[in-house]
């Protein structure tokens, strides 16, 4: 496996894109959550994309993108069916926790969706705090995560 901090329009963006509306489809129906950030959030320097690749193939990733000057959103978290339960989803957070760290970010928050429990749970177990509801849907679950500099400040 090979991770790799692309731009949202490298192609190895692609997959992960289109199985996260697949996934979001067969969760929520349709609607317009892709389409919701403009790609530009996901740009450096306060964004980008994690790719985790296995033989050139994209099966996990996630985005982050800058909410305030000390805070970051993840945004765009996904695992390929066939590569689920098997801790992809804590390589993806870690690597983006580590670029929140190094643009300074000292909060990561996220939501997540009423139909996706084990990404809840992912959350939970990393120590993500749930906090109010800020986004666009009031049934999401809304979690907060101190990011410790490596000096421990």
């Amino acid at each position: 496996m090979e991770l790799h901090r692309v731009r949202p329009n490298d192609p190895e963006v692609t997959p992960l894109l289109h199985g996260l509306t697949r996934e979001y489809q067969s969760r929520y129906g349709d609607g317009d959550e892709m389409v919701s950030v403009d790609d530009e959030e996901f740009e450096p320097p306060g964004g980008l994309f994690i790719v985790l690749l296995e033989a050139g193939v994209t099966v996990a990733g996630g985005a982050l993108r800058r909410l305030s000057a000390d805070t970051g959103e993840i945004k765009r978290m996904w695992t390929a069916p066939g590569h689920r339960r098997q801790g992809l989803a804590t390589v993806v957070l870690d690597a983006l926790e580590e670029a929140a760290r190094e643009f300074g970010y000292s909060y990561i928050r996220l939501e997540t969706g009423p139909a996706q429990p084990e990404a809840r749970s992912l959350y939970e177990q990393r120590g993500y705090s749930r906090i109010a509801t800020y986004g666009r849907y009031a049934q999401a679950a809304a979690f907060e995560h101190r990011i410790v500099s490596e000096a421990g400040l």
